[in-house]
Protein backbone atom coordinates (compact mmCIF):
# COMPACT_ATOMS: atom_id res chain seq x y z
CA UNK A 1 0.00 0.00 0.00
CA UNK A 2 1.20 3.46 -0.50
CA UNK A 3 2.39 5.88 2.05
CA UNK A 4 -1.11 7.56 3.18
CA UNK A 5 -3.41 6.05 0.45
CA UNK A 6 -6.60 4.20 1.45
CA UNK A 7 -7.31 0.97 0.23
CA UNK A 8 -10.01 2.01 -2.35
CA UNK A 9 -9.08 5.73 -2.82
CA UNK A 10 -12.47 6.66 -2.68
CA UNK A 11 -12.69 8.52 0.77
CA UNK A 12 -16.02 8.98 2.66
CA UNK A 13 -16.34 12.25 3.68
CA UNK A 14 -15.12 13.53 6.32
CA UNK A 15 -11.65 11.83 6.16
CA UNK A 16 -8.35 12.87 5.10
CA UNK A 17 -7.24 12.81 1.49
CA UNK A 18 -3.46 13.62 0.33
CA UNK A 19 -2.99 15.16 -2.63
CA UNK A 20 0.54 15.91 -4.38
CA UNK A 21 1.28 18.70 -6.83
CA UNK A 22 4.01 18.27 -9.15
CA UNK A 23 6.71 19.91 -10.95
CA UNK A 24 6.09 20.73 -14.35
CA UNK A 25 9.18 19.53 -16.97
CA UNK A 26 7.56 19.81 -20.09
CA UNK A 27 8.65 23.08 -23.03
CA UNK A 28 9.24 25.21 -20.32
CA UNK A 29 5.89 25.11 -18.25
CA UNK A 30 6.53 27.33 -15.29
CA UNK A 31 2.76 27.06 -13.93
CA UNK A 32 2.19 25.02 -10.97
CA UNK A 33 -1.46 23.99 -10.30
CA UNK A 34 -2.10 25.56 -6.87
CA UNK A 35 -0.85 28.14 -5.35
CA UNK A 36 -0.07 28.46 -1.76
CA UNK A 37 -2.83 30.19 -0.42
CA UNK A 38 -4.93 27.26 -2.28
CA UNK A 39 -2.53 24.51 -0.60
CA UNK A 40 -3.77 26.54 2.63
CA UNK A 41 -7.04 26.21 2.15
CA UNK A 42 -7.21 21.98 1.70
CA UNK A 43 -4.57 21.88 4.73
CA UNK A 44 -7.52 24.17 6.11
CA UNK A 45 -9.91 21.47 5.41
CA UNK A 46 -7.65 19.11 7.02
CA UNK A 47 -5.75 17.17 3.96
CA UNK A 48 -2.21 16.82 3.17
CA UNK A 49 -0.59 18.28 0.42
CA UNK A 50 2.80 17.35 -1.16
CA UNK A 51 4.59 19.33 -3.09
CA UNK A 52 7.74 18.76 -5.45
CA UNK A 53 10.80 20.48 -4.53
CA UNK A 54 10.79 23.77 -6.66
CA UNK A 55 6.85 23.14 -8.39
CA UNK A 56 6.50 26.74 -7.79
CA UNK A 57 9.64 28.74 -8.48
CA UNK A 58 9.03 29.59 -12.04
CA UNK A 59 5.75 31.41 -11.09
CA UNK A 60 7.38 32.86 -8.15
CA UNK A 61 5.89 30.73 -5.53
CA UNK A 62 8.97 29.40 -3.33
CA UNK A 63 8.93 26.04 -1.09
CA UNK A 64 9.34 28.65 1.53
CA UNK A 65 5.61 30.08 0.86
CA UNK A 66 4.49 26.06 0.68
CA UNK A 67 5.37 25.24 3.82
CA UNK A 68 4.24 28.29 5.37
CA UNK A 69 0.79 27.14 4.01
CA UNK A 70 1.31 23.63 5.89
CA UNK A 71 2.41 21.39 2.50
CA UNK A 72 4.96 18.69 3.14
CA UNK A 73 8.15 19.57 0.19
CA UNK A 74 9.09 16.31 -1.33
CA UNK A 75 11.97 15.62 -3.53
CA UNK A 76 10.71 13.90 -6.73
CA UNK A 77 7.57 13.14 -8.93
CA UNK A 78 7.63 9.25 -7.95
CA UNK A 79 7.25 10.61 -4.08
CA UNK A 80 4.69 12.90 -4.29
CA UNK A 81 2.66 10.24 -6.43
CA UNK A 82 3.35 7.56 -4.08
CA UNK A 83 2.27 9.20 -1.00
CA UNK A 84 -0.90 11.00 -2.86
CA UNK A 85 -4.23 9.67 -3.72
CA UNK A 86 -4.94 12.86 -6.00
CA UNK A 87 -2.39 13.92 -8.35
CA UNK A 88 -2.21 17.91 -9.82
CA UNK A 89 0.14 18.87 -12.65
CA UNK A 90 -0.28 21.25 -15.67
CA UNK A 91 1.01 19.50 -18.89
CA UNK A 92 -0.44 15.96 -19.69
CA UNK A 93 2.20 13.56 -18.31
CA UNK A 94 4.49 11.33 -20.28
CA UNK A 95 4.21 7.63 -20.36
CA UNK A 96 7.39 7.11 -18.35
CA UNK A 97 5.55 9.17 -14.97
CA UNK A 98 2.18 7.48 -15.83
CA UNK A 99 3.66 4.08 -14.70
CA UNK A 100 4.80 5.71 -11.35
CA UNK A 101 1.07 5.39 -10.96
CA UNK A 102 -1.11 2.43 -9.06
CA UNK A 103 -4.85 1.79 -10.01
CA UNK A 104 -7.61 3.75 -8.08
CA UNK A 105 -5.84 6.99 -8.12
CA UNK A 106 -6.91 10.23 -9.95
CA UNK A 107 -5.05 12.20 -11.71
CA UNK A 108 -5.92 15.95 -13.26
CA UNK A 109 -4.01 17.44 -15.69
CA UNK A 110 -4.51 19.53 -19.13
CA UNK A 111 -4.32 15.88 -20.94
CA UNK A 112 -5.28 16.50 -25.08
CA UNK A 113 -5.88 13.32 -25.44
CA UNK A 114 -7.53 13.61 -28.78
CA UNK A 115 -3.89 15.00 -30.31
CA UNK A 116 -1.90 12.18 -27.63
CA UNK A 117 -0.26 8.66 -28.97
CA UNK A 118 -2.24 5.72 -28.17
CA UNK A 119 0.73 4.44 -26.18
CA UNK A 120 -0.39 7.09 -23.49
CA UNK A 121 -4.35 6.28 -23.24
CA UNK A 122 -3.54 2.56 -23.28
CA UNK A 123 -1.65 3.29 -20.42
CA UNK A 124 -3.83 5.22 -18.99
CA UNK A 125 -6.54 2.26 -18.59
CA UNK A 126 -4.07 -0.06 -17.74
CA UNK A 127 -3.04 1.56 -14.87
CA UNK A 128 -6.86 2.37 -14.34
CA UNK A 129 -6.52 5.65 -13.31
CA UNK A 130 -9.71 8.34 -13.07
CA UNK A 131 -7.96 10.86 -15.23
CA UNK A 132 -9.75 13.99 -15.14
CA UNK A 133 -8.64 16.71 -18.08
CA UNK A 134 -9.06 20.11 -17.06
CA UNK A 135 -10.35 21.43 -20.74
CA UNK A 136 -13.05 19.41 -20.89
CA UNK A 137 -14.44 20.29 -17.02
CA UNK A 138 -17.96 22.16 -17.34
CA UNK A 139 -19.46 24.61 -15.03
CA UNK A 140 -23.51 24.47 -14.27
CA UNK A 141 -23.71 27.21 -17.31
CA UNK A 142 -21.98 24.22 -19.94
CA UNK A 143 -18.64 26.82 -19.90
CA UNK A 144 -15.35 25.18 -19.92
CA UNK A 145 -14.35 27.03 -16.61
CA UNK A 146 -11.21 25.98 -16.06
CA UNK A 147 -9.80 26.09 -19.46
CA UNK A 148 -11.73 29.35 -20.13
CA UNK A 149 -9.42 31.43 -17.61
CA UNK A 150 -6.45 30.18 -19.26
CA UNK A 151 -7.99 30.67 -22.82
CA UNK A 152 -8.65 34.49 -22.03
CA UNK A 153 -5.05 34.96 -20.37
CA UNK A 154 -3.68 33.10 -24.32
CA UNK A 155 -6.07 35.14 -26.18
CA UNK A 156 -4.32 38.83 -24.19
CA UNK A 157 -0.89 37.27 -25.01
CA UNK A 158 -1.65 36.72 -28.49
CA UNK A 159 -2.41 40.51 -29.07
CA UNK A 160 0.91 40.94 -27.86
CA UNK A 161 2.82 38.55 -29.17
CA UNK A 162 1.41 39.39 -32.70
CA UNK A 163 2.56 43.44 -32.32
CA UNK A 164 6.08 41.99 -31.35
CA UNK A 165 6.37 39.34 -34.28
CA UNK A 166 5.10 42.14 -36.56
CA UNK A 167 8.69 44.34 -36.03
CA UNK A 168 10.94 43.87 -38.90
CA UNK A 169 13.49 42.36 -36.45
CA UNK A 170 11.08 39.31 -36.32
CA UNK A 171 10.83 38.56 -40.35
CA UNK A 172 7.24 40.44 -39.65
CA UNK A 173 6.13 43.36 -42.12
CA UNK A 174 7.36 46.06 -39.88
CA UNK A 175 3.70 47.00 -38.83
CA UNK A 176 2.49 48.59 -35.88
CA UNK A 177 -0.42 46.77 -34.51
CA UNK A 178 -2.21 49.97 -33.67
CA UNK A 179 -3.04 53.32 -35.26
CA UNK A 180 -1.23 56.34 -36.15
CA UNK A 181 -2.97 59.57 -37.72
CA UNK A 182 -2.96 59.03 -41.63
CA UNK A 183 -1.97 55.35 -41.20
CA UNK A 184 -4.15 52.52 -41.82
CA UNK A 185 -4.14 50.61 -38.74
CA UNK A 186 -3.18 46.96 -38.90
CA UNK A 187 -5.52 43.89 -39.31
CA UNK A 188 -6.12 41.33 -37.32
CA UNK A 189 -8.23 38.37 -37.99
CA UNK A 190 -9.61 35.87 -35.78
CA UNK A 191 -10.90 32.48 -36.37
CA UNK A 192 -12.87 31.25 -33.43
CA UNK A 193 -15.43 33.82 -31.31
CA UNK A 194 -14.97 31.88 -27.58
CA UNK A 195 -13.10 32.56 -24.74
CA UNK A 196 -9.64 32.88 -26.88
CA UNK A 197 -11.31 34.90 -29.85
CA UNK A 198 -13.42 37.25 -27.99
CA UNK A 199 -10.36 38.09 -25.51
CA UNK A 200 -7.97 38.81 -28.33
CA UNK A 201 -10.50 40.58 -30.09
CA UNK A 202 -11.38 43.39 -26.94
CA UNK A 203 -7.28 43.42 -26.79
CA UNK A 204 -6.52 44.52 -30.46
CA UNK A 205 -9.27 46.80 -30.24
CA UNK A 206 -7.63 48.82 -27.44
CA UNK A 207 -4.50 48.67 -30.01
CA UNK A 208 -7.04 50.84 -32.34
CA UNK A 209 -6.19 47.64 -34.83
CA UNK A 210 -9.06 47.04 -37.37
CA UNK A 211 -10.92 43.76 -36.03
CA UNK A 212 -12.34 40.58 -37.75
CA UNK A 213 -14.05 37.70 -36.29
CA UNK A 214 -15.19 34.46 -37.84
CA UNK A 215 -17.42 31.70 -36.33
CA UNK A 216 -19.42 29.02 -37.39
CA UNK A 217 -21.90 30.07 -34.80
CA UNK A 218 -24.11 33.34 -35.84
CA UNK A 219 -25.04 33.61 -31.77
CA UNK A 220 -21.82 33.96 -30.85
CA UNK A 221 -20.78 36.19 -32.95
CA UNK A 222 -23.94 38.60 -32.30
CA UNK A 223 -22.58 38.22 -28.73
CA UNK A 224 -19.10 39.58 -29.63
CA UNK A 225 -20.72 42.49 -31.23
CA UNK A 226 -22.69 43.54 -28.42
CA UNK A 227 -19.87 43.32 -26.03
CA UNK A 228 -17.61 45.14 -28.35
CA UNK A 229 -20.38 48.02 -29.65
CA UNK A 230 -20.42 46.70 -32.94
CA UNK A 231 -16.55 47.74 -33.57
CA UNK A 232 -15.40 44.42 -34.49
CA UNK A 233 -16.17 43.01 -38.22
CA UNK A 234 -17.99 39.39 -38.31
CA UNK A 235 -18.40 36.81 -40.63
CA UNK A 236 -19.43 33.19 -40.74
CA UNK A 237 -16.77 31.05 -41.13
CA UNK A 238 -16.93 29.50 -44.57
CA UNK A 239 -14.72 28.54 -46.48
CA UNK A 240 -14.95 32.05 -49.20
CA UNK A 241 -14.99 34.19 -46.33
CA UNK A 242 -11.62 32.75 -44.67
CA UNK A 243 -10.35 32.61 -47.90
CA UNK A 244 -10.81 36.36 -48.09
CA UNK A 245 -10.04 37.14 -44.82
CA UNK A 246 -6.54 35.66 -44.64
CA UNK A 247 -5.76 37.89 -47.62
CA UNK A 248 -6.16 40.86 -45.43
CA UNK A 249 -4.63 39.65 -42.56
CA UNK A 250 -1.70 41.27 -40.86
CA UNK A 251 -2.30 38.89 -38.10
CA UNK A 252 -4.32 35.82 -38.09
CA UNK A 253 -5.34 33.97 -34.29
CA UNK A 254 -6.10 30.51 -34.95
CA UNK A 255 -8.68 30.42 -31.58
CA UNK A 256 -10.97 27.05 -32.89
CA UNK A 257 -11.86 24.52 -30.24
CA UNK A 258 -13.51 21.22 -30.38
CA UNK A 259 -14.23 19.40 -27.38
CA UNK A 260 -12.21 16.82 -26.97
CA UNK A 261 -11.09 16.67 -30.42
CA UNK A 262 -8.46 17.52 -32.85
CA UNK A 263 -8.74 21.22 -34.01
CA UNK A 264 -9.66 21.38 -37.96
CA UNK A 265 -7.51 22.62 -40.58
CA UNK A 266 -10.02 25.94 -41.50
CA UNK A 267 -6.46 27.29 -42.83
CA UNK A 268 -5.17 25.64 -45.77
CA UNK A 269 -1.50 25.64 -46.70
CA UNK A 270 -3.20 27.23 -50.29
CA UNK A 271 -4.51 30.15 -48.30
CA UNK A 272 -1.57 31.05 -46.40
CA UNK A 273 0.66 31.07 -49.52
CA UNK A 274 -1.96 34.17 -49.86
CA UNK A 275 -1.24 36.38 -47.04
CA UNK A 276 1.03 39.15 -47.04
CA UNK A 277 4.86 38.38 -46.89
CA UNK A 278 5.93 39.28 -43.01
CA UNK A 279 2.16 38.60 -41.79
CA UNK A 280 1.71 36.74 -37.99
CA UNK A 281 0.40 33.40 -37.66
CA UNK A 282 -0.36 32.75 -34.22
CA UNK A 283 -2.14 29.04 -33.76
CA UNK A 284 -3.51 29.18 -30.01
CA UNK A 285 -5.35 25.90 -31.51
CA UNK A 286 -2.14 24.24 -31.65
CA UNK A 287 -3.06 22.37 -27.92
CA UNK A 288 -5.48 20.60 -29.95
CA UNK A 289 -3.37 20.17 -33.04
CA UNK A 290 -3.72 23.75 -34.67
CA UNK A 291 -6.35 25.13 -37.07
CA UNK A 292 -3.58 26.11 -39.78
CA UNK A 293 -2.15 23.53 -42.20
CA UNK A 294 1.21 25.09 -41.78
CA UNK A 295 1.31 24.93 -38.03
CA UNK A 296 3.84 22.78 -35.97
CA UNK A 297 4.38 22.94 -32.35
CA UNK A 298 6.95 25.60 -31.39
CA UNK A 299 9.05 26.10 -27.91
CA UNK A 300 9.07 28.93 -25.84
CA UNK A 301 12.62 29.19 -26.20
CA UNK A 302 12.42 28.47 -29.80
CA UNK A 303 8.76 29.91 -30.56
CA UNK A 304 9.11 31.14 -34.42
CA UNK A 305 9.11 29.60 -37.96
CA UNK A 306 8.78 31.27 -41.66
CA UNK A 307 6.61 29.09 -44.16
CA UNK A 308 5.49 31.22 -47.10
CA UNK A 309 6.79 34.34 -45.73
CA UNK A 310 4.91 34.22 -43.21
CA UNK A 311 6.21 34.21 -39.51
CA UNK A 312 4.48 31.33 -37.09
CA UNK A 313 3.96 30.98 -33.73
CA UNK A 314 2.98 27.91 -32.47
CA UNK A 315 3.83 27.67 -28.56
CA UNK A 316 1.12 25.23 -26.86
CA UNK A 317 0.94 26.74 -23.46
CA UNK A 318 1.10 30.41 -23.96
CA UNK A 319 -0.07 31.04 -20.41
CA UNK A 320 3.19 29.67 -19.31
CA UNK A 321 4.93 32.98 -20.10
CA UNK A 322 2.50 35.00 -17.25
CA UNK A 323 3.08 31.85 -14.98
CA UNK A 324 2.31 33.93 -11.92
CA UNK A 325 -1.03 35.04 -13.46
CA UNK A 326 -1.71 31.55 -14.86
CA UNK A 327 -1.11 30.01 -11.70
CA UNK A 328 -3.60 32.17 -9.45
CA UNK A 329 -6.62 31.87 -12.47
CA UNK A 330 -6.39 28.18 -12.47
CA UNK A 331 -5.72 28.13 -9.06
CA UNK A 332 -9.55 30.14 -8.67
CA UNK A 333 -10.85 27.72 -11.21
CA UNK A 334 -9.50 24.52 -9.83
CA UNK A 335 -9.44 24.40 -5.68
CA UNK A 336 -13.49 24.75 -5.44
CA UNK A 337 -13.68 21.19 -7.41
CA UNK A 338 -9.87 19.63 -5.77
CA UNK A 339 -11.91 20.83 -2.39
CA UNK A 340 -15.29 19.00 -3.18
CA UNK A 341 -13.46 15.79 -4.50
CA UNK A 342 -11.12 15.83 -1.54
CA UNK A 343 -14.01 16.37 0.93
CA UNK A 344 -16.34 13.80 -0.52
CA UNK A 345 -14.46 11.35 -2.67
CA UNK A 346 -14.52 10.76 -5.88
CA UNK A 347 -16.97 8.81 -6.62
CA UNK A 348 -19.03 10.87 -4.97
CA UNK A 349 -17.84 13.99 -6.52
CA UNK A 350 -18.56 12.70 -10.09
CA UNK A 351 -21.89 11.63 -9.56
CA UNK A 352 -23.27 14.71 -7.61
CA UNK A 353 -21.18 17.15 -10.37
CA UNK A 354 -21.95 16.44 -13.72
CA UNK A 355 -19.55 19.69 -15.00
CA UNK A 356 -16.61 17.25 -13.64
CA UNK A 357 -17.91 13.94 -14.56
CA UNK A 358 -17.53 15.76 -18.33
CA UNK A 359 -14.16 16.15 -17.36
CA UNK A 360 -13.31 12.36 -16.94
CA UNK A 361 -11.45 10.47 -19.66
CA UNK A 362 -10.45 7.52 -17.90
CA UNK A 363 -12.09 5.60 -15.23
CA UNK A 364 -11.35 2.12 -13.35
CA UNK A 365 -9.70 0.71 -16.72
CA UNK A 366 -12.48 1.74 -19.01
CA UNK A 367 -12.54 4.95 -21.57
CA UNK A 368 -15.48 7.25 -20.64
CA UNK A 369 -14.93 10.03 -23.20
CA UNK A 370 -16.99 8.49 -26.68
CA UNK A 371 -14.84 11.13 -28.74
CA UNK A 372 -11.90 10.03 -27.33
CA UNK A 373 -12.72 6.29 -27.14
CA UNK A 374 -13.76 6.93 -31.59
CA UNK A 375 -10.62 8.46 -31.88
CA UNK A 376 -8.35 5.58 -30.77
CA UNK A 377 -11.13 2.64 -31.77
CA UNK A 378 -12.05 1.87 -28.18
CA UNK A 379 -15.21 0.73 -26.88
CA UNK A 380 -16.42 4.04 -24.50
CA UNK A 381 -18.47 2.80 -21.03
CA UNK A 382 -20.88 5.37 -19.67
CA UNK A 383 -19.58 6.56 -16.59
CA UNK A 384 -22.87 6.40 -14.80
CA UNK A 385 -22.80 2.63 -15.39
CA UNK A 386 -19.06 2.39 -13.99
CA UNK A 387 -20.18 4.21 -10.51
CA UNK A 388 -23.26 1.71 -9.85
Amino acid sequence: MRWGLSADSNNDEGQIMNIGILKEDFQLEHRVALTPVGVQSLADQGHRVFVQRDAGSMAHFPDEEYRNASASIVYSAEEVINRSEVVLRIAPPSTDELKLFSPGQVLFSFLYLAVSSEKKIKELLERRLTAISYELIENERGELSVLQVSSEIAGQLAIHIGANYLQGRHGGRGTLLGCVPGVPPATVVILGAGAVGRTAARSALGTGAQVIVLDKEVARLRVLEEQTQYRVTTALATTKNIERAVKYADVLIGAVLMKAEKAPHLVTEAMVQTMKKGSVIIDVSIDEGGCIATSRPTRADDPIFIAHDVVHYCVPNIPSLVARTATIALTNALLPIVSDVAEVGIQRAIRENSGLAKGVCTYDGACTNPVIAKAFTLSAKHLRELLN
